[in-house]
């Protein structure tokens, strides 16, 4: 069976709100909702099948577009592969040219709407940022606080809260006053052992590789309502994130780090091999920084994830 290649968009609106549109009863995954785009004919450049279908559908001409995330989805029926970019710059007012129901809505509000089981990567990446905010293992507790709200007051909207000294119950009275200083402003994602999910509802909880090796073939230990994300570092680690049906995973080291000098880099080529094959959104690690995140883009990443390089106080 051939994979129908398929070029989708997510459409940024200057407010921030994502345009996604219903499709019709009588299509395969009628009635649901669904990024915009079209199939790319054969011989045809991704970018110009997208610009080409964004103009039929919504009569709008884009400007400026960037990749998202790559999808591979085998229905019983048919196999697709959808190649999603962001697009933030289009001129014209975006309407339904073939009849379609359109919805502006926020990036929070998108998991109330129904899309087709291949769309829920798309969906985690439509609401995930392009960096990821990792503290350091160092701090003091005041320090680290301190860190956090300043990151947060320089627009960082994802924080991973390292648990480097093992689950102590220092941890978890720094967790307590983080998720507090996130509250409405950024996603926290915290690290521990599963029991203690219970006591913190808000946040989300980042695996490490052996809890990953643990706990993936009893799958996903919480609802989709809440972020799950693991540290991956080869094909076996990402097989079993996929498998635990995480939204999103760090991938180290991309390169020679101070944090591990001992763990070999995989470089730029092979994380992009390692990204190709995995259907959600991947945060490139490993002396990476701010400066890395349009070539993260370019090789399928959603953006970058980093210690020294978002920590404020650095």
């Amino acid at each position: 069976m051939k994979r129908v290649h398929v070029a989708a968009a997510v459409i940024r609106g200057t407010d921030g709100r994502i345009l996604i549109a219903r499709r019709a009863d009588s299509q395969h995954q009628g009635g649901l909702w669904e990024f915009p785009g079209g199939k790319v004919e054969a011989g045809e450049a991704v970018e110009i099948a997208l610009a080409r279908e964004l103009h039929e559908e919504l009569g709008i001409v884009v400007t400026r577009a960037r990749p998202l995330i790559k999808v591979r989805h085998d229905y019983p029926e048919k196999q697709v592969l959808l190649d999603v970019w962001e697009v933030d710059g289009f001129t014209g007012e975006p309407h339904g040219a073939e009849g379609q129901p359109l919805a502006w809505v926020s990036p929070r509000e998108l998991p109330q709407y129904d899309f087709p089981e291949a769309n829920q990567p798309i969906v985690a990446a439509a609401r995930l940022p392009g960096h990821y905010l990792i503290t350091p293992g160092e701090l003091e507790a005041p320090q680290l606080l301190r860190g956090i709200q300043k990151a947060i007051a320089g627009g960082i909207k994802l924080v991973q809260l390292r648990a480097p000294n093992g689950y102590d119950p220092k941890y978890r009275d720094v967790a307590v006053d983080a998720v507090g200083l996130c509250a409405g402003k950024a996603q926290l994602m915290l690290k521990g052992p599963l029991e203690w999910l219970g006591d913190f509802p808000a946040a989300g909880w980042h695996l490490t590789a052996e809890q990953l090796r643990k706990y993936a073939p009893k799958g996903r230990p919480f609802p989709r309502e809440r972020w799950l994300a693991a540290s991956c570092h080869n094909a076996e680690e990402l097989a079993l994130a996929e498998q635990m049906g995480v939204d999103f995973v760090t991938l180290s080291p991309v390169q020679a780090t101070q944090t591990h000098p001992e763990a070999v880099p995989l470089g730029w080529e092979q994380v992009s091999e390692l990204i190709e094959g995995f259907n959600r959104p991947v945060y490139v690690l490993g002396g990476v920084g701010p400066a890395d995140c349009e070539r993260a883009w370019q090789f399928g990443a959603q953006g970058v994830a980093g210690i020294r390089a978002f920590w404020p106080e650095a």
